[in-house]
């Protein structure tokens, strides 16, 4: 399951391919972009996992509870795969929620990873009291309510995120979350960890 697109990109605004294709597709989606990219694992990894991910989507959070830390157990930590995540706001609250979680971080992956796993987990909260969600997860970061609203504020920041969304909309057709890239071959909707492993073991033995 997925959960669809409910805007396009700039609201945040005032079939199988060949090898051949699939690589060059797997390099498009590597292209760097406005903000800098969430990723753990090794760059020498011989797999690269980009998961798109919505912070109100229910989807991503089941995802990230259940699939996420047997894939970082068994191939991100164990040198196989490089993960990489990516916002893909689907309305305007995920949007202020990826924003709270660049600035919580700082660039730091783990440390956005983190905020990222409690915006999951209080997922349901977000959606329905934003303000005060947000404010609550700033705090358990050490940013005071003034600190949080000015983050929210930031015009360049949502410009950016804006950006990498319209992006990964017209030039990777991604239109739901999660939707995940495994070295270029696209993956739409919840996947188990079994299917990553349909994906992934393959791939380690060519």
């Amino acid at each position: 399951m997925a959960c669809s697109i409910v805007f396009a990109a700039s609201a945040l605004l005032p079939f199988t391919p060949s090898a051949q294709a699939q690589g060059a597709i797997a390099a498009t989606v590597a292209k760097p972009v406005s903000l800098p990219d969430i990723a753990i694992g090794s760059v020498k990894a011989p797999i690269t996992i980009t998961e798109y991910a919505s912070m109100s989507c229910p989807h991503c959070a089941a995802f990230g509870e259940n699939v996420f830390p047997m894939l970082r157990s068994k191939y991100i930590d164990t040198g196989k795969v490089r993960f990489v995540f990516r916002e893909f706001p689907l309305d305007i609250k995920a949007a202020a929620a990826s924003m709270l979680a660049r600035c919580i971080a700082k660039d730091d992956s783990e440390k956005y990873l983190g905020a990222v796993q409690v915006l999951f987990q209080q997922q349901e909260r977000l959606m329905g009291q934003t303000r005060d969600t947000l404010n609550f997860i700033g705090k358990l970061n050490g940013m005071s309510e003034q600190e949080v609203e000015t983050c929210e504020k930031d015009q360049a920041l949502l410009d950016k995120l804006a950006a990498d969304q319209r992006y990964a909309l017209e030039t990777l057709k991604v239109d739901s979350t999660p939707t995940f890239f495994v070295n270029g071959e696209k993956i739409k909707g919840e996947t188990s960890i079994e299917e990553f492993e349909k994906k992934i073991n393959p791939l380690l033995k060519s």
